[in-house]
């Protein structure tokens, strides 16, 4: 099993070097899967401890997002296939992915991390995770900015597909450009 994560993770482009000097964006990873784990902590403060009743619905309600983001995180996953990596950075040789998931939005994976992280904070009605989610948001926007550069260098039709494909979020400015 080590070995075949650690080919898992050299065929991704990571390295020692690459988590000194960002290479091939190691850091917004990082702090991608710190801001996703920092989810597991408890809602603080609760809303209790601020005499609020928070609504079961609300807390419903972010449950089924959270699902509906893990089903999206899913279908974009199985539509990216071999093409999938954790970094900023495509695969080299990766074929451009258009259709699928990746035909409502250029970053579904993205989008589904965001889904999933509203879906926690409606759920817990916490402060800190709403701090977690506008966290996220400014990561993976620069994440996926940077993808982006890579992909327009690497795929001539690239342009006229993120000319037409929202980003992440549809009509949310941070996360939806079309013609930057």
């Amino acid at each position: 099993m080590p070995n075949v994560l650690a080919e898992r993770l050299s065929a991704w482009g990571f390295s020692w070097a690459g988590l000194r000097d960002n290479r091939r964006g190691e850091w917004w990873l990082i702090a991608q899967m710190a801001l996703i784990l920092a989810h597991l902590l408890p809602a603080s403060p609760s809303p209790v401890s601020l005499g609020l009743h928070w609504p079961l619905s609300l807390r419903l309600g972010g449950l089924a997002l959270f699902g509906l983001g893990l089903v999206l995180a899913g279908q974009g996953a199985v539509n990216l296939g071999a093409s999938l990596s954790p970094l900023p950075e495509p695969m080299p040789a990766a074929a451009l992915v258009t259709t699928g998931a990746y035909g409502r939005c250029r970053h579904p994976l993205y989008q589904s991390l965001i889904l999933c992280s509203l879906g926690v904070t409606l759920a817990l009605g916490s402060l800190l995770h709403l701090a977690l989610l506008l966290g996220l948001v400014v990561v993976l926007g620069f994440k996926a900015r940077r993808e982006e550069s890579r992909l327009c260098s690497l795929h001539q039709e690239y342009g006229d597909y993120r000319a037409t494909t929202p980003t992440i979020l549809p009509g949310l400015p941070w996360l939806d450009w079309r013609s930057d």
